[in-house]
C-alpha cells in the first residue's frame, strides 16, 4: 500500500491566500520527510472551498522544495481546459520534477464552477473523454492532429516538451459510479475513488474495476488509488471525541450546497450524467457521526485503522489518499501531529516506506 497526502487548499476566514499557500507547501515538505509517496493537489475556481486554480504551477514549486514525492493532481476538472495546455503543462512539470508526475483527472461536478466558464455542466462527460484523447495522442505521438466536437488543433502539431516518463505520466481517473468505473476499466485507466463515497461504494468499485479490467485484457496490478477522511488517535475514545470537535468546528454546507451539486440551473435536478450524485450536495452533506465512524473515514487507534485500510487494500486498492483535514481550521502543528503520528503508528505496518 503507497501512501499520499491531499491538499484542498481551502480557505478559512482570517486567512490571506498566501497564509493558505505556505501552510500546504509546510506540510508537502514534512510529507516527504515522513516517507509519504506522494501528494496530491485540489482544483478549484471562484471560491474559498479551493483556492489553486491551476495545479500546474504549484507543483511546478513543490517540485523545487522536494526530492523524491511523488507530485499528483487530484484532480484537474479537464472541461474547464484546453487539452492541448494540459498536456504541455504536465508534460514541463514531469521534466521539471524529474519524472514525478501523477496525472489524476476528472470531468468535474461543481455546477457553480461551470457556469462560472460558459460551459454547459452536460457536456462534461463528453468533453472530458474528448480532452483525455487529445492529451494521450499529444503524449504518445511524434506528431498529432485533432478535430472534434469541442477541440481542435487546426494543423499538425507535436509536443514541446515531451513528458520524461514514458510513455507518459500515470493517469487515474476520478470515479466511483459503476457506469464511469466500467467505462474506464475496458480502457485500462485506472481509478481514483471519490472520498464521499462510503467503504462499500469504494470496494465495489475496486472490485468491478478489476474484474472488467482483466476481461478486456489489461494488467492487473494497476495502482488503483481511494480517497478518505483519515484521522488516527491514540485511544478510539480520543479518535470519536476528536472527530466530534471538528464536525462542531465547520460548517458542512459551505461544501455540500448547491453551489457545489452537479444540477443543471435550466430544470433544477441533476445534470445529465450525474444523475448517481443526485442528491449528495442537495443534502446537505449531512450524515451522522456514526456513519462517519462506520462507512465513510478512516479514523480510529492505530488498530482500527490499520484494520480499514487493510480492507481497502485486499479489495484491490494501491494506493491511499489521506485527507488529514482538508476542511478542519487546524493549526499547523496539530496537523504536524497528526500526520507525524499515522507516519510513526499506521505506516510502517505496510512495509518498510525507505
Amino acid at each position: 500500500m503507497k501512501f499520499s497526502t491531499f491538499h484542498l487548499f481551502h480557505r478559512f476566514d482570517g486567512q490571506s491566500f498566501k497564509d493558505v499557500y505556505d501552510y500546504h507547501l509546510e506540510l508537502i515538505e514534512l510529507a516527504e520527510e515522513l516517507g509519504f509517496d506522494g501528494v496530491r493537489l485540489a482544483e478549484h475556481h471562484f471560491r474559498d472551498y479551493g483556492v489553486v486554480p491551476n495545479l500546474f504551477t504549484m507543483l511546478a514549486h513543490a517540485a523545487a522544495r522536494t526530492t523524491d514525492l511523488r507530485l499528483g493532481t487530484g484532480i484537474v476538472v479537464l472541461p474547464l481546459h484546453d487539452p492541448v495546455h494540459v498536456a504541455e503543462e504536465a508534460a514541463l512539470v514531469d521534466v521539471l520534477s524529474g519524472g514525478r508526475l501523477e496525472l489524476g483527472i476528472g470531468r468535474g461536478y461543481q455546477s457553480f464552477e461551470f457556469e462560472g466558464f460558459g460551459i454547459d455542466l452536460a457536456e462534461a462527460r463528453d468533453r472530458f473523454n474528448e480532452a483525455l484523447e487529445v492529451i494521450v495522442g499529444l503524449w504518445t505521438q511524434d506528431s498529432y492532429q485533432h478535430e472534434g466536437k469541442f477541440y481542435k488543433t487546426g494543423a499538425e502539431v507535436s509536443l514541446v516538451p515531451r513528458p520524461l516518463q514514458s510513455p507518459h505520466p500515470p493517469l487515474h481517473v476520478a470515479a466511483v459510479s459503476p457506469e464511469t468505473v466500467t467505462m474506464y476499466a475496458e480502457r485500462g485507466l485506472p481509478i481514483l475513488a471519490d472520498p464521499a463515497a462510503p467503504f462499500r461504494k469504494v470496494v465495489k468499485a475496486a472490485e468491478t474495476w478489476r474484474e472488467t479490467a482483466a476481461r478486456a485484457g489489461h494488467q492487473e496490478r494497476a495502482d488503483l488509488v481511494v480517497a478518505r477522511s483519515v484521522y488516527v488517535a491514540p485511544t478510539l475514545e480520543q479518535a470519536r471525541a476528536d472527530q466530534e470537535r471538528f464536525e462542531a468546528s465547520f460548517d458542512r454546507s459551505r461544501i455540500f450546497n448547491e453551489r457545489s451539486a452537479p444540477i443543471d440551473p435550466r430544470t433544477g435536478r441533476a445534470a445529465q450524467g450525474f444523475e448517481y450524485y443526485q442528491d449528495r450536495y442537495l443534502k446537505g452533506g449531512s450524515v451522522s457521526t456514526e456513519f462517519r465512524w462506520e462507512q465513510l473515514e478512516v479514523i480510529g487507534d492505530p488498530a482500527r485503522v490499520i484494520e480499514q485500510i487493510s480492507l481497502l487494500r485486499d479489495a484491490g486498492f494501491s494506493n491511499l489518499l489521506c485527507d488529514f483535514g482538508s476542511t478542519r481550521p487546524m493549526p499547523l502543528e496539530e496537523m504536524k501531529r497528526v500526520m507525524r503520528f499515522f507516519a510513526t503508528e499506521v505506516m510502517p505496518a505496510f512495509g518498510d516506506r525507505r
